[in-house]
Order: structure tokens, then C-alpha cells, then sequence
């Protein structure tokens, strides 16, 4: 009975802690996992209070988290949509993670690294360090309304990868320590047969069992716990891992249409115990010595180097742009909580020693903090780092100069920015004034939608809204209408107010359509010299309104 309680008090102030710490990392506008990790630092012997009087009890239950995320991780890879992803996004994922692990497996072993410590411990650091926080970088992304960007959709395209590499090298991780041929394809053959099991069963009873189960929240819930761990079951069985077999449950779940429900259903209970988790892995930390400082800054200067180095050359080849290949490698600069998981298999296995976890896990709170201010800031990194390259002679096929986009023709239209309202702009010229197109220049940074526009029979002219000094190639000084359909909240470098100044100084004679987030800005825009304003949050409800009325 009293190590039950124990048990019990042991979570209670972990969830104390982690809440409390939780707080104060939104204060800082810091990721809530720095907070869960703060909250077992201080309940720790090491460097906090020295509470926690049974740090094995904690373990225990955090497994289940461990078990539960990488279930929900598995719900989240959708394989139908993974090869929905094209081949530039496959070249970047791959590349990416070839390149950072062959990379830091060069440097660390010149840096001496590998002359000590255990067997794989090379090994593990460099798979640890080429994969990226999906839970940082998709909170940020989607703080800064950036997902929808190419370099938001190629950022979280090559994390969904990443958890794929990542997957494979699980599967591996058994067999280490005895590497033989035999063994490996043994494993494979068995991950396969469970997998084949696992699809076949969602498809045929699963199914069935969650549309019967569908009016009742807590049985779906039950239920699909309860796959997750007899899969594990089967998994432990057949030689795998226990979490390779959460891994299966999960992807099993995701390819079928009930896969979100059982998502929505589940996140509660895995965020409990994926607290317990991080608050395990804080309970660990040791108290930092100035050579692990030293190297955990050396692992964040090499994380942002390998990004940079194996991303921004690939990006330009593929012709997504070297600016797109800034941001999304700026973007993947940190070390992900998926680099712990395979950590804490690896010093199960025996493969690494304590150290290298104590070292990654350092590297890794040190990196959380940096990329929150290294994604705030992306898009002026980007451009500084766009300059440095064009200096260097690295010129970006977006910065190609137009002489002349419409070859002679007039086009007095000027479209300035083609994301939501731009593109929905474009839908409504095509149904509705077609007659217009040959008049009609559209000016955007990305590259991905030249295709797409050339082939509806647009023009598509490179040009960043930012430096208004490059539309002066692009002969806006002729049009007679200028709109620009991008607001503040997505404008980067400059807002509608300066650059409806430059704007003026280039073309005097045109109308001006801005566009606006809020009423005063609108009003602020027209007092400037606009024309006219829109704000797409009036549009819409008034929108809304006389579909109400109608209905």
C-alpha cells in the first residue's frame, strides 16, 4: 500500500511541477515541453528539491506515454498522403537526412567524439541530431499563420519524413549489436507480417467495431487504446519492440477514415502521459559541467549548419527557390522529441551510455529555445541569408531580373501576391471576366506556382514585395490598376502602408486596392492614397449574412 502511494504522490507533483513550469514557458512565449522538462529538473536530485522519492515508479508510467505518443505519432503518418507528397518533397526528406546523418558522423568523429563512450554512440547522435521537433515547429508555423506557405508545406513534409527514417532505423536498433544478415531480414519479415495484419484487421474489423462503437465516445476511446496495446503484445511476441508496435497500431488506424475521430479521442490521455515522459527525462538531467555546455552549443551550431548545408543547395536545384530552402531549413533547426524516444530504446538496449542521453537532452532544451527565436525571425534570416549567397556568386532563379514579363503586351493589371485572396482572386477572372487575363500580371516570391498560372493563362513575374525596388524591372511604373491582396498578418519585411508609398513613387496614375486586416488600417490605407480597401473578415461575414438570409 505505501508504495502505491508513493506511486500516486510521485505523479502528483510531477503534473504539479510540469504545470507550473508549463506557465511560465508561455510567459516566455517558450514550448510547453521545455516546461515539462523544467518541472522534472526541479523535482529532481540533481539539480532541484530532491522529491521525487521513487524516479523508477515515474518510468514506469511514462513508458505508457512513451508507448501512447508514438501510437499517436503513427495516426498522424497518413501513407496515402505520404505519396501525395511529390517528388520534390521526397528529394528534400530524403536528402535532408542523409546528408545530416552522414554529416554529423564526419564531424563528431573528427571532432574526437567516437574515442570514447559506448559502442553506437556515434551512431545514435548522428540519426538523433538529423531529426526536427515536429511539436515545436508545427506550434510556431502555426502561430505565424505559415503552414499553408511552400516553405511551411515543405517543413512539415520532410518532418513526416523524418519520422519515417526514424521508423527504419527502430527497426534496426534490435539487431545492432548482432548485425547479421539473417537477423535483419528476419525482423523485417516479421515487422511485415505484423503491419499485413494490422491493415488487414482495421480494415475488416475495426471498422465495423468503431462505426458501432461511433455514439459512444469513451468505448471508441477504450477500444482503440486497447489495439494500441495488443499490437504492442503481438509486436513483443514477434521479437519487435513494444513501441515498433505502437508505431503499426497507429499507421493501421490513420490510413482509414475513423483514424481523426480516434485522434480527437485519444489526445487527452496521451498528452498525460507524454507529461509523465518529458518529466522523466527532466528527472535525469545531471548537473551540466562546462564541457557539456561547450559541446551542446557545438551540437546547435552544427544542427543549424547541417539544415543549412544539405537544404539550400537541394532546395535551388529543384528549383523551389534558395529563399524557400533558408526558411525551411531556419524552420528544422532543433533536435526532436523522437531523438529521445530512440535515446531511451538505444540505453535500453544497452547500445549508449547515460551521458550521450544526458548530453542530447541538453542540446535539445537549448536548441527548443533558440528555434522559437530563430522561426520568429525566419523570413529576415532567410533574406540575410539570400544576400550573403548572391554575394558569393549562389544566385537565386526567384531573383532573375524580367525585362519583359509580358513581351510586348500591356499588362495593366498588377496582382501583388497570389496566396488566399490573390488565388481566389484569379478563380474569379477565370469564371467570370476571362476576357481581362492578357491584361493581368501576377507578382509573388514563389516559384512552385508558375506552372499552375502559366498554364490558366497568367503571367507570373518573380518579385519580392519586401524590396519594392525590384518591381521597378517589372514595368509597374505602366499599370493602370495595382492590387496587392496580402495583409500585414502575412506581409513579411513591410507593410501595406510603406509599400503603398513606393508603390506611389512608381506608378502616380494607378488605382490602388489595398488590403487590410483591421477597419483603422483600412482607413489608414485610403488617408495614404488608396483607392481602395479590403478586408476579407468583413467580406465574409457579410458574406455569410445574406446566405442566412437566402436560407
Amino acid at each position: 500500500m505505501g508504495h502505491s502511494l508513493n506511486i500516486l504522490t510521485d505523479i502528483g507533483l510531477g503534473i504539479i511541477f510540469a504545470a507550473g513550469a508549463s506557465h511560465l514557458a508561455r510567459v516566455l512565449r517558450q514550448p510547453l515541453i521545455l516546461g515539462y522538462v523544467l518541472g522534472g529538473i526541479l523535482l529532481g536530485t540533481h539539480l532541484g528539491f530532491g522529491l521525487i522519492s521513487d524516479e523508477a515508479s515515474i518510468e514506469i508510467i511514462s513508458e505508457m506515454g512513451l508507448i501512447l505518443l508514438l501510437f499517436i505519432i503513427g495516426l498522424e503518418i497518413n501513407l496515402r498522403d505520404l505519396m501525395r507528397m511529390g517528388k520534390t518533397m521526397f528529394t528534400l526528406g530524403l536528402v535532408q537526412f542523409a546528408a545530416c546523418v552522414i554529416l554529423a558522423l564526419g564531424f563528431f568523429k573528427a571532432f574526437g567524439y567516437a574515442n570514447g563512450g559506448g559502442k553506437f554512440d556515434l551512431l545514435y547522435l548522428a540519426v538523433a541530431l538529423a531529426l526536427s521537433s515536429t511539436l515545436v515547429v508545427v506550434k510556431l508555423l502555426n502561430d505565424k499563420f505559415e503552414t499553408s506557405t511552400l516553405a511551411g508545406r515543405l517543413t512539415i513534409g520532410i518532418l513526416v519524413l523524418q519520422d519515417i527514417w526514424a521508423i527504419i532505423f527502430m527497426a534496426f536498433q534490435p539487431n545492432l549489436l548482432n548485425p547479421e544478415l539473417g537477423g535483419i531480414l528476419r525482423s523485417f519479415g516479421q515487422g511485415l507480417v505484423l503491419v499485413v495484419i494490422a491493415f488487414l484487421a482495421s480494415k475488416f474489423i475495426l471498422a465495423r467495431l468503431f462505426h458501432a462503437a461511433g455514439k459512444f465516445p469513451e468505448l471508441v476511446l477504450l477500444s482503440s487504446t486497447a489495439w494500441c496495446f495488443f499490437i504492442c503484445g503481438l509486436a513483443e511476441q514477434a521479437g519487435l519492440s513494444k513501441e515498433m508496435g505502437a508505431l503499426i497500431a497507429g499507421m493501421s488506424i490513420a490510413a482509414f477514415p475513423y483514424g481523426t475521430d480516434v485522434i480527437s479521442k485519444l489526445t487527452g490521455v496521451r498528452d498525460f502521459f507524454v507529461t509523465l515522459f518529458f518529466v522523466a527525462l527532466g528527472l535525469k538531467v545531471p548537473q551540466p559541467s562546462w564541457s557539456v555546455l561547450g559541446m551542446s552549443f557545438v551540437i546547435a551550431g552544427f544542427v543549424v549548419f547541417s539544415r543549412l548545408l544539405s537544404l539550400v543547395p537541394t532546395a535551388r536545384l529543384l528549383k523551389t527557390g534558395v529563399r524557400t530552402g533558408f526558411l525551411t531549413a531556419i524552420n528544422l533547426s532543433q533536435i526532436s522529441e523522437f531523438s529521445l524516444v530512440i535515446l531511451a530504446l538505444g540505453a535500453g538496449y544497452k547500445h549508449i551510455t547515460p551521458e550521450l542521453q544526458s548530453l542530447v537532452l541538453t542540446s535539445m532544451l537549448l536548441m527548443s529555445v533558440l528555434s522559437t527565436y530563430l522561426i520568429h525571425f525566419n523570413d529576415r534570416l532567410a533574406r540575410w541569408g539570400l544576400g550573403l549567397v548572391s554575394r558569393l556568386g549562389l544566385k537565386d532563379s526567384e531573383d532573375t531580373t524580367v525585362e519583359s514579363e509580358a513581351g510586348g503586351e500591356v499588362r495593366d493589371i498588377v496582382i501583388l501576391g497570389c496566396f488566399r485572396e490573390g488565388m481566389a482572386l484569379l478563380d474569379v477572372i477565370d469564371k467570370e471576366a476571362a476576357d481581362i487575363k492578357p491584361r493581368v500580371l501576377v507578382v509573388d516570391y514563389n516559384p512552385a506556382i508558375r506552372e499552375q498560372l502559366e498554364a490558366r493563362g497568367y503571367k507570373l513575374a518573380y518579385g519580392d514585395l519586401a524590396h519594392p525596388q525590384t518591381l521597378h524591372h517589372l514595368g509597374i511604373e505602366k499599370a493602370s490598376i495595382v492590387i496587392c491582396t496580402i495583409s500585414d498578418t502575412f506581409l513579411k519585411g513591410i507593410t501595406n502602408l510603406r509599400l503603398l508609398a513606393h508603390l506611389k513613387e512608381m506608378a502616380p496614375e494607378a488605382r490602388f486596392i489595398m488590403t487590410a486586416d483591421e477597419p483603422v488600417e483600412a482607413g489608414n490605407l485610403r488617408s495614404a492614397g488608396a483607392q481602395d480597401t479590403v478586408l476579407p473578415s468583413v467580406l465574409t461575414g457579410a458574406h455569410m449574412l445574406r446566405l442566412i438570409k437566402t436560407g
